[in-house]
């Protein structure tokens, strides 16, 4: 049985992922300047990314009995480039330590199905941390 722990933790995972959804799709709307194809184009399929992860993750709650959240978490798209960047990389890194926590805890509770998803989850966002990081040194 799922405790309640991992099942908050993983409606916080979606109030997080949606944070990432609005936070990258705005940027992208938004961001204008030299880079802004390159960088706008990597925002966008950041997001749609981010979005396929909310809905796995939803997915799985549903199952579990649990309404999803529809709350993200709080966004923050910043002015300048070199803003929005550091916001999503700190983003990426908070998501990362939590899934990790949520891959440990259901290892410890026997959910083989949510420490999978969140496996590749959070691959996923190594990826998205990656591509922020890169950018950012730039």
């Amino acid at each position: 049985m799922t405790s309640q722990k991992l099942l908050d933790m993983l409606n916080r995972a979606v109030a997080i992922e949606l944070q990432a959804i609005i936070q990258y799709m705005w940027q992208h709307v938004q961001w204008k300047g030299l880079e802004h194809y390159a960088v706008s184009d990597g925002l966008e399929k950041t997001a749609i990314g981010e979005m396929k992860h909310a809905e796995k993750i939803a997915e799985r709650l549903w199952y579990l009995g649990v309404k999803p959240t529809i709350q993200p978490a709080p966004i923050f798209v910043g002015n300048t480039l070199e803003e929005m960047l550091k916001f999503d990389v700190k983003a990426e890194l908070e998501a990362i330590a939590m899934y990790k926590e949520i891959i440990e805890l259901a290892q410890k509770e026997g959910d083989v199905a949510t420490k999978k998803i969140f496996e590749e989850i959070e691959e996923d966002e190594e990826e998205h941390h990656d591509f922020f990081s890169s950018l950012l040194e730039k």
